[in-house]
């Protein structure tokens, strides 16, 4: 694999991170929940007008005490590991709208397209990890983050990272169901997004309290936008995100030392002509990459956005945004990328692009792997070889090898043939292509179902919790 790539130095990293300090130690966080701030302070920190504030060796302490890697099972017991040096993809979560190209505009999602989505995207190789893709807009607003979950279940195999959560409730329902395939600790992960710039409401720190106390391996996920939600500057937003992943480390560390910890980034930009949030500019991958780093030099693995756009359909802005935010991380050797089927900066995703993205994940995957240069790849003697015989090399066993070796990849979906074996053919894009693919994924491809046992207690569980949650 290629070496990494860094945006950003080790002193700028090192600068970044003494910032962070400071803003923790100086300025401090808005914590209201009463457990937590007390123990907070029974373990060093202070109260500053009304907010928290964190000294340095407490923060420092966290980070120690932090595993340096994460592992998550699927229900067929097959292990993924964050922070072992390979590159993992999921998917994006919790879009809106499903966009259909054959249509050509979106449709609100539902339950039938968490349950497609799940077994599309259990069906593609690049996806290493799935996460529940749509908010089913057929259930209950209560029950949303609960559907998504119960209807992934049983559509994939694969390791499952569950929905973003505020609600300490939502945690004690998806532990209820992630234990029916399994070890809770093994078989999930949990994120909550502290409200940028740096608070911590009393919902969602309980939510915290919980997912600690269950020993889930635990992703804060801070989603500041420069500009409205975070300084502009590049640095100033990338230390703003810092402290918001670090109080949360803080906080778990504290409620469970050891717990792993997944460092996420979700750092955005402000259209300075909309003041809407920017998903597809080239900065977003910059500063991922910036967060790769920043994540390393704790020593954890990280998750940061990979492909992203803000482009309303499978066309050539789409293209250009998601491979270029997806490669700047990866060379910067990130462990997880997410967005896997993102359109318009996360409201909308597409089987299409599902299908496309995981094209695009493996060049990525491609490009990390760079090539090797010894003895036998020179290849010396095969070019003095076909100049003595006046051959050419594809018929050289030589060449047969690196072509088996993968050292040209062959893509599925582009187009490489001439003008008129394209127009033969019926002119078909890459948009189209990738969304004939999708529809024969969806047709041919099978999941081992859930036990008649397994099922039946989800959907108890479930049940039990629209009579908790959902106001008549």
């Amino acid at each position: 694999m290629m070496n990494n790539w860094k945006v950003i130095s080790k002193e700028d990293v090192e600068s970044i991170h003494q910032a962070t300090l400071r803003v923790l130690d100086e300025v401090g966080i808005r914590l209201s929940h009463p457990k937590v701030k007390k123990m907070l302070l029974e373990a060093g920190a202070r109260v500053l007008n009304d907010r928290v504030v964190l000294p340095p060796e407490l923060v420092e302490n966290a980070l120690a005490s932090c595993a340096k890697t994460v592992s998550i099972m699927g229900r067929d017991m097959q292990e993924i590991t964050l922070g072992d040096g390979s590159l993992h993809w999921h998917n994006l979560g919790g879009a809106r709208d499903v966009y259909d190209p054959d249509e050509g505009h979106p449709h609100p999602a539902t339950i039938e397209d968490i349950c497609k989505s799940t077994r599309l995207l259990d069906a593609l190789d690049q996806a290493t990890t799935i996460t529940p893709f749509f908010t089913p807009q057929d259930v209950p607003g209560e029950l949303m983050s609960l559907a998504m979950y119960r209807h992934t279940l049983p559509n994939t195999t694969k390791p499952i990272q569950g929905p973003g959560v505020q609600d300490p409730r939502e945690v004690r329902y998806i532990a209820l169901m992630a234990g029916v395939i399994g070890p809770v600790d093994k078989v999930l992960t949990m994120s909550v997004s502290p409200v940028s710039p740096l608070s911590f409401p009393e919902m969602l720190v309980e939510a915290i309290v919980q997912i600690a106390n269950h020993g889930i391996p635990f992703g804060p996920l801070p989603c500041p936008t420069a500009g409205t939600t975070a300084p502009f500057s590049l640095a100033g937003a990338l230390t703003q995100q810092n402290a918001e992943v670090l109080a949360s480390l803080v906080i778990v560390q504290l409620l469970n030392p050891g717990l792993p910890v997944i460092y996420c980034g979700r750092l955005a930009m402000m259209e300075p002509r909309t003041g809407s949030s920017v998903w597809g500019g080239v900065e977003l991958g910059i500063a991922s990459a910036a967060t790769v780093q920043i994540g390393h030099y704790y020593g954890l693995p990280v998750n940061v956005y990979g492909f992203s756009t803000n482009a309303h359909t499978l066309d050539i802005q789409s293209g250009y945004e998601r491979s270029l935010n997806a490669l700047l991380p990866a060379l910067a050797g990130a462990d997880e990328l997410s967005g896997i089927g993102e359109m318009e900066a996360g409201v909308m995703g597409s089987y299409a692009q599902m299908v496309c993205d995981n094209e695009i994940a493996a060049s990525v995957r491609r490009a990390l792997r760079g090539f090797e240069v010894n003895e036998d790849s020179l290849a010396v003697e095969v070019i003095h070889k076909v100049m003595d015989t006046s051959l050419n090399f594809l018929a050289e066993k030589h060449s047969i090898k690196y072509l088996r070796s993968g050292e040209i990849m062959l893509a599925k979906l582009g187009e490489r043939r001439s003008f008129l074996e394209w127009e033969r053919s019926g002119r078909h894009g890459l948009a189209e292509n990738a969304q004939t693919e999708a529809s024969r994924l969806l047709a041919e491809h099978e999941v081992p179902p859930l036990t008649d046992e397994q099922a039946d207690e989800l959907n108890a569980i479930l049940a039990a919790a629209q009579n908790e949650l959902v106001t008549a």
